[in-house]
């Protein structure tokens, strides 16, 4: 049989799964997927903790604890997800050392309310990787203007960072200068840059959700005929910035010291369209050195009848050129289109945090009154 999965990690991608849940952790199924089917990193995000938890009893023993000892809510999520980013780090280590610190990583986000705010993401960040206290973590940080001075402070201190939330070339290139100015002051700072590591998540198929949608309301021809295709040709050309970032003077400088790239990593990588092929965003974005993470359900798309090609990115940054600027002729704004991801990205992780709140708060009560069931305490 073909090891549709191994040939792809073997082009160079590395195959991390999007998804954590103490289910999962607690049935070893993360540990099978490491084992048989080359899964060499995790991410998380609160939308997937806000379901893990409302979909399992798994933690309900720790709850009862908590509410016992009477931790607040907000501290009570903290533990909670921590603790499961904990374990998922130690279920990943042997990737971790088998790939000299490059893989077998996992993300724990930064409370996403705070996206505004620098100086209390900072603090959450430290705070989140004293709880997590394992080398493999990664503490994701989103890519806003407010984000940009706090990936850097983070990376400064010795946090390895997953930066999250990035959709345009323009903030993915200040996302990179975050990167290098973060570890040329840890460098300052003593810290071994060996130890230090980071991906820049370039968000895919919400891209096509948004322009699809506004093409249609053109509705010409033209602009249909360019569905689906925005989100490669953004994120091909972002894969040739990094290339022309990590091939410079500045990044030589700390890679004689050490330091390893901050990897591309392609995020929402699950096609929302039904007529598009469920492998599209893995197929069309191949290239070395890159991280694509995905939902389960893709990981065993690709490993029933993905087609692995050798590169499908970099032979192809003038057709991406060409798209980009069709988009433009058709009528879509694009500086208002990345505007509007980033804005809604973070309202939807907000939103899933405040879920992933509400529904801690009233396990914890529940517990608190006797019951497993939220539902007993909201009636007692």
């Amino acid at each position: 049989m073909t090891d549709r999965l191994a040939e792809l990690s073997a082009a160079g991608v590395a195959v991390w799964l999007d998804d954590l849940s103490r289910v999962r952790l607690s049935t070893g199924t993360l540990d099978q997927l490491r084992r048989e089917q080359h899964v060499v990193g995790v991410t998380t995000n609160p939308t997937i903790f806000a379901k893990a938890l409302a979909d399992a009893d798994a933690y309900d023993g720790q709850v009862r604890d908590l509410a016992t000892r009477g931790v607040a809510t907000e501290e009570a999520v903290r533990m909670l997800t921590s603790y499961d980013v904990r374990w998922a780090c130690d279920v990943m280590r042997p990737a971790y050392d088998a790939s000299n610190g490059v893989d077998g990583r996992v993300s724990l986000e930064v409370d996403p309310r705070l996206a505004r705010e620098t100086d209390k993401t900072i603090a959450e960040a430290k705070a989140l990787w004293w709880l997590i206290d394992r080398p493999n973590a990664f503490i994701k940080i989103p890519a806003t203007e407010e984000g940009l001075p706090a990936i850097t402070a983070a990376l400064a201190a010795g946090i390895s960072v997953n930066v999250t939330l990035i959709f345009s070339l323009d903030r993915y290139s200040q996302v990179m200068d975050a990167f290098l100015a973060g570890m040329e002051q840890a460098k300052a700072n003593g810290h071994d840059l060996t130890n230090l590591a980071s991906v820049a998540s370039f968000f895919v198929s919400r891209f096509d959700t948004e322009i699809d949608h506004r093409l249609e309301k053109i509705g010409s021809d033209e602009a249909k005929a360019l569905r689906g295709k925005g989100a490669v040709a953004n994120a091909r050309l972002a894969y040739e910035r990094y290339s022309e970032v990590f091939g410079g003077e500045r990044w030589q400088a700390l890679a004689d010291a050490g330091a390893k790239p901050q990897r591309p990593l392609w995020a929402s990588t699950s096609t929302k369209n039904p007529d598009y092929p469920d492998t599209l965003y893995v197929r069309d974005l191949i290239a070395p050195g890159v991280v694509n993470t995905m939902p389960e359900s893709v990981i065993h798309a690709w490993a029933d009848h993905g087609e692995t090609e050798a590169d499908t990115v970099t032979g192809n940054y003038d057709d991406a050129k060409q798209v980009m600027a069709d988009l433009t002729r058709v009528g879509i704004d694009l500086d208002d289109v990345f505007d509007t991801l980033e804005r809604e990205g973070v309202e939807k992780f907000s939103a899933s945090w405040q879920e992933l709140i509400d529904g801690v708060d009233a396990s914890l009560k529940a517990a608190a009154a006797g019951s497993d069931k939220p539902s007993d305490a909201a009636k007692g």
